[in-house]
C-alpha cells in the first residue's frame, strides 16, 4: 500500500505528527520498533497537565488516541533502509516488506552510550540521569554528583549546582585550569579527582559512589552526560546533511523540520542538542504542518502545469 507519509518511530515525535496527519485526514504509516529512549523512566517531568505522569502510560495513551484515526496504519518491526526515487519514498523493514510514501519523516531517537562503570547502568533513568530539568528537583537540597565524561561536564556541574550541594567528579581527566577551578570554587561545588568505580544503593537508588582510592562519596543522585547515537543509519544512507555535536550527531533541518533531502523530515531528539516531550511534540506537529501543506501545494502546482 501506498502512505502519504511514512513515520519511522512512534514515540512522542511520531506520534504527535501522525495525530496532526490524520486530522488531516491523510494516510499514515507509523513504523516502531518500540524502545523510546525514555523506557528507562519511571517518571516524566517538565510536560505541561503531565507532570510526574509514568512516560510509557503517556505513550500507551497517545498510541491509542492516535490508532483510532482510520487513516493511520501501525507497523511494528524495524527499517533496515530508505531510499528516495522519482519523488516517491520508500522503505525496507527487516520482514521484508517494501513500504512507499510521498513523503518520509525520521523520529526514529537516539540512545545514550553510557560508560562502563558498576552500578551504572541499572540506575539510568531512577538515580542516575541526563537532564536536571527532568528530574533534578526530586533531588532538591541532596548531595549531588556530575560525572566528568567530555569539556561540557564542568558546565554541567555549575548547572546541576542549582538544585543541590554538588561534587564534580573528575573521574581520572587531567587536571582542570585555574580558571575553572575558581569557577567552581565560586559555585562551591567540590571536585574529586578519582576515577569512580561503581555506584552502589539499595535497589535502583543511590547512597554512594566508590572511588579507586578506596573512598565512598554519599550521593543521592548522579547526573553526566554521555555521547549519544542515531538509532537508525537511515538518514545517512538517504545522504541527509549530518551535523556533530558536542555529545554525537543529529540530522540537520530547517524551520520546517525538512532536511537537506526533499521530501524527507526529521523530529525529535535527532535533530536537536536538547530533549524533552515538549519539544519531541512541538516537532513532530511542525513536521506534520509541513509535510501536509506540502502534500496539497505540490499536488495543486501539478495539477495547473496539466
Amino acid at each position: 500500500m501506498h502512505y502519504d507519509v511514512i513515520i519511522i518511530g512512534g514515540s512522542f515525535a511520531g506520534l504527535s505528527a501522525a495525530l496532526y496527519l490524520a486530522r488531516a485526514r491523510r494516510s499514515v504509516c507509523i513504523v516502531d520498533a518500540g524502545k523510546p529512549r525514555n523506557r528507562f523512566a519511571e517518571h516524566s517531568h517538565g510536560f505541561l497537565a503531565q507532570d510526574g505522569s509514568d512516560p510509557r502510560a503517556l505513550l500507551a495513551a497517545a498510541r491509542g488516541q492516535v490508532s483510532a484515526y482510520p487513516s493511520v496504519t501501525f507497523l511494528h518491526g524495524l527499517a533496515i533502509d530508505a531510499s528516495m526515487e522519482a519523488g516517491r519514498c520508500y522503505v525496507a523493514m527487516d520482514s521484508g516488506e517494501v513500504l512507499t510514501s510521498s513523503k518520509l519523516l525520521l523520529a526514529y531517537g537516539i540512545s545514550d552510550k553510557l560508560p562502563a562503570i558498576q552500578g551504572l547502568a541499572e540506575r539510568w533513568g531512577k538515580s542516575a540521569f541526563h537532564c536536571p530539568y527532568c528530574h533534578g528537583y526530586e533531588f532538591s537540597g541532596q548531595n549531588l554528583g556530575v560525572l566528568n565524561l567530555s569539556p561540557m561536564s564542568a558546565h554541567q556541574a555549575i548547572l546541576i549546582s542549582e538544585w543541590g550541594p554538588t561534587t564534580y567528579f573528575v573521574n581520572g581527566a587531567p587536571p582542570m585550569d585555574q580558571d575553572l577551578r575558581k569557577h567552581l570554587a565560586g559555585r562551591q561545588i567540590a571536585v574529586e579527582t578519582a576515577p569512580v568505580v561503581a555506584l552502589v544503593g539499595s535497589g535502583t537508588s543511590l547512597s554512594g559512589i566508590h572511588l579507586e582510592d578506596g573512598q565512598v562519596r554519599t550521593m543521592a543522585a548522579l547526573f553526566l552526560a554521555p555521547p549519544t547515537y542515531l538509532n537508525s543509519p537511515i538518514a545517512e544512507q538517504l545522504g541527509c546533511e549530518i551535523d556533530e555535536g558536542p555529545l554525537g550527531t543529529t540530522v540537520r533541518t530547517d524551520d520546517t523540520k525538512m532536511t537537506s533531502i526533499t521530501d524527507v523530515y526529521a523530529a525529535g531528539d535527532i535533530t536537536r542538542s536538547a530533549h524533552n516531550i515538549t519539544f519531541a511534540c512541538a516537532d513532530g506537529v511542525m513536521a506534520a504542518m509541513a509535510m501536509h501543506r506540502s502534500l496539497v501545494f505540490d499536488a495543486t502546482e501539478t495539477e495547473a502545469q496539466a
